[in-house]
């Protein structure tokens, strides 16, 4: 379901650099000449170009690399780096920084990068003297006007003359940014076409131009348009991208599709879920051997419904392929969430999981009839972004027809506004006997454990007896629920009791109230009676 294995190339890319080119105001000149009373390029000209593409054959012909170029490994295309002080969309005073990705590795399909100041689009041309090579050797020159991977922009996001990395964009229509104090970890994607299908046909669209704005010295934000195509579709994206200390980018775009799309997800987000609290039963599939307790960039999907109700549902590393569908119409915001933010529950110094950000998507007008599509990977290692969410509208796009939407994006470390008081801390899964019986289970039964903490749920603590289970389940009984006090925590744990017929499955649904008034979020989750030995082991990410 994802093109390439990101998680090293995350890990090694991420850099601070001082800027010597500054205080100067100054950048590389990007090439070329404009000439006087050339018209002024604007999105709407992408829109025009996407038009055009969506009504020609697809042509997705990747030109041949050199094999210097195609043969390397990661680190030594890591290697590559940008000259700093060749870094462009300095030369109006700005703060922001543009560095190129050199193609190589995994990332042979080449995009157009074009500058703008005052309306006119200049192309940027390659040249090797953009970039170092570290410690690799080319027997022969390197051929010219290459293109580029992709980019990344710079700047001082966490303190004043230092540029930080604020936006990535490489590899089909995979973008990251950050907020301040923030680390790389899931992605957003442009499009997702055909998610969650078993038969792996999932498309991945790709940017083939980029142009952007050069912000003047009293610029809050940066703008880039973006030109994107695909087998089946082509679109127009303007992104506007404003550094804070919860980043945020505000998109719109206009999709034109070659034939009917059913299965189109939009401002999809990819993440990867590889263990956690809920799932440690899974060990003996995984051969899990690591200091580590936990490992993901996410640990939960939530939502927040037209008619107010919020929704958290855990994520999981599951023995196959899981496909969860939620009614959404007109959805208010929805998000791949890592709440756990405890440092001794990762033990990880290096890839600093507990700073991993929240992508909070909020759709700018009604989106009408949908669903949210979470499609879940099994993957033996943290290495595979193996969690995928988007928004699917229930209407087929077709041709003639272009879709038209807008919507934002922001990077926190915190909450969405407007979540519950009442919010889901853990959830566990064990055998539903007492501790120490020798009692054994029966099959299709399990019991789940779910935490609640915040203000209205530990007022509660004294007295849980005044506070009401509201569960439910699509398929079996629920035949045992209480709550325990949990001190440790400041909340209560909810204990439901299911059973299945063998091999089913069954949507839960748990939430606290007191009298008439609700106190927390709706846990949400799929239970599926499986166990490891039904399954043949996944492949290898």
């Amino acid at each position: 379901m994802t093109e390439f294995s990101r998680r090293l190339f995350v890990s090694g890319l991420a850099v601070s650099t001082a800027w010597p080119a500054l205080a100067q105001g100054q950048a590389a000149n990007p090439g070329g000449s404009t000439q006087g009373g050339a018209a002024k390029f604007s999105f709407e000209d992408v829109i025009k170009r996407a038009r055009d593409l969506a009504g020609a054959p697809f042509d997705g012909t990747i030109p041949s690399l050199p094999d210097s170029l195609a043969k390397l490994d990661f680190d030594s295309w890591r290697d590559i780096r940008f000259r700093a002080d060749k870094a462009l969309l300095g030369n109006a005073g700005g703060p922001y920084r543009l560095q190129l990705f050199h193609l190589g590795h995994l990332f042979k399909r080449p995009v157009t990068i074009n500058t703008m100041r005052d309306g006119i689009a200049t192309p940027v041309p390659y040249s090797a003297s953009l970039f170092d090579y570290g410690r690799i050797k080319f027997e022969k020159a390197l051929p010219v006007n290459m293109g580029f991977a992709g980019f990344r922009i710079h700047y001082p996001l966490n303190k004043p003359g230092v540029g930080d990395e604020l936006v990535s964009f490489v590899g089909s229509s995979y973008f990251r940014f950050l907020g301040r104090n923030q680390q790389y970890g899931l992605s957003a994607r442009s499009l997702a076409v055909n998610t969650g299908l078993l038969d792996n046909k999932e498309e991945f669209p790709f940017f083939r131009e980029f142009w952007f704005d050069t912000p003047g010295p009293d610029a809050d934000h940066i703008t880039l348009f973006a030109l994107l195509d695909s087998e089946s579709l082509s679109g127009a994206y303007r992104f506007d991208f404003y550094p804070e200390t919860n980043s945020y980018v505000d998109v719109s775009c206009t999709i034109f599709v070659r034939s009917p799309q059913a299965n189109l997800g939009l401002a999809p987000l990819t993440s990867m879920y590889f263990m956690g609290e809920n799932d440690r039963h899974y060990n003996d599939r995984n051969k899990y051997d690591d200091f580590r307790p936990e490992m993901h960039d996410s640990d939960g999907m939530q939502f927040q419904a037209a008619n107010g109700e919020w929704l958290w549902r855990p994520l999981r590393n599951p023995f196959i392929q899981k496909v969860g569908l939620f009614d959404a119409n007109d959805v208010k915001g929805f998000g791949l969430i890592q709440r756990d933010r405890i440092f001794d529950h990762y033990q990880d110094i290096e890839l600093a999981y507990e700073q991993r950000p929240n992508y909070w998507v909020e759709p700018k007008g009604k989106w009408g009839e949908g669903q949210l599509e979470l499609v879940e990977l099994a993957t033996k290692d943290e290495t595979a972004d193996n969690i995928i969410l988007a928004w699917r509208p229930k209407q087929p796009v077709v041709p003639d027809t272009p879709l038209t939407l807008s919507y934002r994006i922001t990077s926190l470390l915190d909450a969405p506004k407007g979540q519950p008081s009442g919010t889901v801390l853990n959830t566990f899964e064990a055998p539903p006997i007492a501790l120490g019986s020798s009692e054994k289970a029966e099959p299709g039964t399990r019991r789940f454990m779910v935490e609640f903490i915040g203000p209205d749920v530990a007022y509660y603590l004294n007295d849980p007896g005044l506070v009401q289970i509201n569960a439910s389940a699509s398929n079996g009984k629920i035949y045992r629920s209480f709550i325990t006090p949990n001190p440790k925590i400041n909340g209560l744990r909810v204990h439901i009791d299911v059973k299945i017929q063998p091999a089913a499955s069954t949507d839960l649904r748990i939430f606290l109230r007191a009298g008439t008034k609700r106190l927390t979020e709706t846990w949400a989750y799929t239970w599926n009676d499986e166990h490891p030995d039904q399954f043949p082991e996944p492949p290898k990410p």
